[in-house]
């Protein structure tokens, strides 16, 4: 059989099993690549004669870990044969929360289950935009690898976990975006701000100042003839009724 060096990242697809012989372990790495069209998945055996990390592997695991395989992979000699990556290393990229019990049998599963479709589908969404960012020239630089799944163990929820790479400017520019949004979203919350109370008397008697009429009249005379309707009545939207000049006693 023909063996390669490989690094895998992957999600284990479920609880790891003892292997034949003490201080071995077997598992299913669940892993994706996105494409131009889709993403695609694979599900690779894994085995490991190191103690420690079928020690790991079967007591500290649990699935929907995100994991960094590092081992050799073999190739079958025949075409029914199986592949299998052998592991020398491994790394916890990512750990999944633990389920917590449901002491509530009555709870409402209708309810749950339309949250989860809802956040599936945003997964879903999020994941659509970010390979479309991967899809675009790489620059300079190694690529940036962003992990998507939902939160609680996941499980049978691996279909929705997703891996993109982005390119470094491509990385700044999402960045740039996001501050963008945050600002936007803080501007339209402006309940918190509070203005000095000289900053408020001020700006009061500032427009308590205003001749409304005196500004009309400055503002028509520096307006043609044929425009001049269109200004009044602008004018009269924004502060009111206010009496031409002419209509006013000398």
């Amino acid at each position: 059989m023909d063996t390669f060096p490989l690094v895998l990242d992957g999600y284990l697809a479920a609880d790891a099993e003892p292997g034949d012989r003490d201080g071995t372990a077997c598992w299913r790495l669940t892993c994706s690549a996105g494409t131009d069209h889709l993403v695609e998945e694979a599900v690779i055996p894994c085995t490991t004669m190191e103690p420690e990390i079928a020690h790991a592997m079967l007591t500290e695991r649990q699935p929907g870990d995100l994991l960094r395989v590092v081992g050799h992979l073999t190739l079958p000699d025949t075409a029914n044969g199986l592949i299998r990556l052998h592991a020398d290393g491994l790394e916890v990229l990512w750990e999944a929360p633990l389920l917590e019990s449901d002491e509530d049998e009555d709870a409402d599963t209708a309810t749950v289950t339309d949250v989860d479709a809802d956040r599936n589908r945003a997964i879903a969404a999020l994941a659509e935009a970010l390979t479309g960012l991967g899809q675009a020239e790489p620059g300079p630089g190694q690529s940036i690898r962003l992990h998507i799944s939902p939160t609680g163990a996941l499980g049978s929820g691996l279909e929705h976990c997703h891996s993109v790479d982005i390119a470094p400017d491509m990385a700044h520019r999402l960045a740039d975006y996001i501050d963008a949004m945050n600002c936007y979203l803080d501007s339209g919350h402006p309940d918190g701000v509070v203005l000095d109370p000289d900053t408020v008397e001020e700006l009061t008697g500032l427009f308590e100042g205003i001749d409304l009429i005196a500004l009309t009249s400055t503002v028509l005379s520096a307006t043609r003839p044929e425009h001049r309707p269109a200004v009044t009545q602008a004018m009269d939207d924004m502060f009111g009724d206010i009496a031409a000049p002419e209509d006013t006693d000398p």
